[in-house]
């Protein structure tokens, strides 16, 4: 990794995380109403730990019946299932009032993200042009 990398890295990284989180509170809002649907998120802390380190970490899974279907890369990405606050009798567990709380903060942080990263990117420009 060369040093424009490691700079920006930080930065980018936390924008990468925060969209996927951004994306499963979105399923979670679009599913609200959906029987049986059960909210997801991710540990935002341990995720991008994880991505910071390269570690692919993720959960493990073991088949313990041939029809299983083996957990893959994509199936181990740190996605856990929110805790029920509210229960229904659809066994739905998104609580909106939750979602669109986080949903808020996730997309606040997310942009204070991107201003700190074009804020760099600004930075860099200007001792490249030397002004």
């Amino acid at each position: 990794m060369n040093k424009l990398d490691a700079a920006l890295n930080f930065h980018q990284t936390a924008l990468r995380v925060r969209g996927q989180r951004q994306e499963l509170l979105a399923a979670n809002i679009a599913n609200a109403d959906t029987p049986g649907y059960k909210a997801r998120d991710i540990n935002f802390a341990d995720t991008f730990k994880q991505a910071l380190t390269g570690a692919s970490g993720g959960l493990k899974a073991d088949t313990t019946h041939p029809g299983h279907i083996p957990a893959t890369a994509s199936h181990q990405n740190g996605v856990l299932y929110r805790s029920i606050i509210q229960g229904s009798v659809d066994g739905n567990t998104v609580d909106m009032d939750v979602e669109r709380t986080q949903f808020a903060d996730n997309a606040l942080r997310y942009e204070a993200s991107a201003t700190m990263i074009s804020g760099q990117i600004k930075k860099l420009l200007s001792a490249i042009q030397g002004q």
